[in-house]
């Protein structure tokens, strides 16, 4: 499987729960050698993070998070630690800037989420347990580099844990789905996680030469999907919407492009007849791939 739809999926996952608590910016591009971070995330002064219990705890403070959907190479977790050093060096530059001193405390810091790490990893990295604070399952790197290593597979099967083991594999990204879809209907993260999966799961069924490994995630996700389908063909019959395959096509568009922007804006709205046309093969590609500016050009109509 390509890493690009879990990077696309864990993107827009995190960037959604993060949104409401502060600044997000997912994949920032940091210099000298231009790289992308994943997800960057700064906590505004009035965040209340402890409704996503371990997710919250993690973006206490400023942070990057570097999500892999297989254990990290120790090139990819050198590259991650030299991502967090330049913006180090870009948040010490603007404090300068602006005559501020800057605290040790207040440096961005690093959480790499992995769906699991081996012996041999940990040991490389000499990265320790962490006290009571923590659950089992976090490795902290020295003290100076303020990184750590989530294993997310080794976290307790926990509610606190869940936002962050539904970004694992397998039987424990299994186990959190479910969990998600017990929670009650109301729940603020539950529709929007369950049509962040549905729209990764429509993404990978969509790839040419999909692998056993996709297709064991698919069957994983699929629950979620069907789910995340019933409501949001519910929701346009409550709300008078015409029937048909046709809608259900416009509300599948819809719901993907809410997902990736946060809202639909009325040039968006008017790029979706031409969009609708797309067979599913094609359209879902775009709307993961294209930025929103892209997106508008290539749908928007043009006069003669």
């Amino acid at each position: 499987m390509t890493r690009q739809p879990h990077d696309q999926f864990a993107k827009q996952y995190l960037a959604g729960l993060l949104e409401p608590l502060g600044t997000v910016e997912i994949s920032r591009e940091v210099s000298p050698e231009i790289r992308q971070v994943d997800v960057f995330f700064a906590p505004a002064p009035t965040a209340n993070p402890h409704q996503l219990g371990l997710l919250g705890q993690m973006v206490e403070r400023t942070c990057l998070l570097e999500a892999f959907r297989n254990q990290p190479t120790p090139t990819e977790i050198r590259t991650c630690i030299l991502k967090l050093i330049a913006v180090q060096t870009e948040q010490q530059r603007q404090a300068r800037r602006e005559n501020q001193q800057l605290e040790e405390e207040n440096l961005a810091s690093l959480w790499i989420l992995t769906p699991s790490a081996s012996t041999g990893l940990i040991a490389a990295a000499r990265a320790e347990l962490a006290n009571q604070k923590w659950p089992k399952g976090i490795y902290f790197l020295a003290d100076i580099l303020k990184t750590a290593i989530v294993a997310i597979n080794q976290l307790p099967t926990t509610p606190e844990t869940l936002w962050v083991r539904i970004l694992g594999k397998g039987a424990t990204q299994k186990q959190a789905i479910n969990e998600l879809l017990a929670l009650a209907i109301d729940h603020p993260f539950r529709m929007k996680t369950l049509e962040q999966i549905s729209m990764w799961r429509i993404n990978i069924e969509s790839q040419q030469n999909v692998s056993e490994e996709d297709r064991e995630l698919i069957m994983n996700l699929s629950p979620a999907y069907v789910e995340w389908r019933q409501a949001t063909l519910q929701e346009g019959r409550l709300e008078g919407q015409r029937s048909g395959r046709l809608q259900e096509r416009r509300l599948f568009v819809e719901n993907l492009l809410r997902i990736r922007f946060g809202s639909l804006e009325p040039e968006l709205v008017q790029i979706i007849e031409p969009m609708i046309e797309l067979s599913t093969d094609e359209l879902v590609p775009l709307l993961w791939q294209l930025s929103q500016t892209e997106l508008l050009a290539r749908f928007t109509p043009h006069e003669n």
